[in-house]
């Protein structure tokens, strides 16, 4: 004789009866066997780190510095006018551009696009990154820079950037950046090969302390920090580097570069023939 779906499950009262039996039975397990329970949420963890923890963490340095960079922009801004000052002074290798006084330009990790302000009118932007979360902020704010012909972010690394022609533009740009990628060397090495003859490197970065006797409880709490906690909350930043000797070692034809404390960052114009 045929019976209904709704015949064959179990009554409501059954089936919360049943529930509270496996409710208790689970309880009464991990009661009894915490090492075991707490090893395996542990597993279920680490499992669920390893699938989504970048992606994750990938997320949250895109927010977060998105809204660093606002609370903090009036203080930061001193600095890049200082850094971009001689910028009006490059001419371009591509003779339309220099009609129009503008530049090819390359950004690795241009975030939100913080540095868009100081690009001169008509410029042809590259733009490289390798966090993919950080495009939606970046098409937000170049919106608001119609004169800069930006292209779609890449998202590639430093390391990675074959894309890009070799010799084929006037002037590359990274602020805080070479704090964390994996190579500094290489990602140096890179932009050299893709800048003109003539064409120049501009940098900002935030160094580890160089006053060993005045600030070396600093200096500890930098090396400490970037064994683990720092790179992991903040997409592999680390506060203990100097990229200034590795861009020195590369071999550009004439250096600037300036050390200062507030905010504690090294800034470097660097030009090559």
């Amino acid at each position: 004789m045929a019976s209904s779906i709704y015949e064959l499950l179990p009554k409501e009262g059954l089936l919360h009866e049943n529930l509270s039996k496996v409710s208790t039975i689970i309880s009464e397990y991990c009661k009894d066997r915490r090492a075991v329970t707490y090893g395996c949420l542990g597993l279920l963890g680490f499992g669920l780190t390893l699938k989504y923890g970048q992606d994750v963490r990938h997320r949250f340095f895109a927010w977060f510095n998105n809204k660093a960079i606002q609370m903090k922009k009036e203080d930061y801004e001193e600095i890049r006018r200082e850094l971009f000052v001689s910028v009006p002074e490059l001419k371009s290798h591509d003779s339309e551009l220099r009609k129009e006084n503008a530049l090819k330009i390359l950004e690795i990790g241009v975030g939100v696009g913080t540095n868009l302000s100081h690009y001169p009118d008509g410029s042809h932007l590259i733009v490289i990154d390798p966090n993919p979360h950080f495009v939606d902020y970046y098409n937000k704010n170049r919106a608001k820079y119609p004169n800069i012909k930006s292209e779609n972010v890449i998202v590639s690394t430093g390391e990675e950037m074959d894309m890009v022609e070799s010799g084929s533009v006037d002037m590359v740009v990274t602020t805080a950046v070479l704090c964390s990628v994996k190579d500094i060397t290489k990602v140096v090495s890179q932009i050299k090969r893709v800048l003109v003859p003539g064409g120049r490197y501009y940098f900002m970065e935030h160094i580890k302390e160089w006053d060993k006797k005045q600030h070396w409880f600093r200096l500890f709490l930098q090396h400490t920090l970037s064994l683990f906690l720092w790179p992991f909350l903040l997409d592999g930043c680390l506060l203990n580097r100097d990229p200034l000797p590795v861009i020195e070692a590369v071999g550009f034809t004439k250096q600037l570069s300036k050390v200062c404390n507030l905010p504690h960052s090294t800034k470097a114009r660097t030009e090559r023939n």
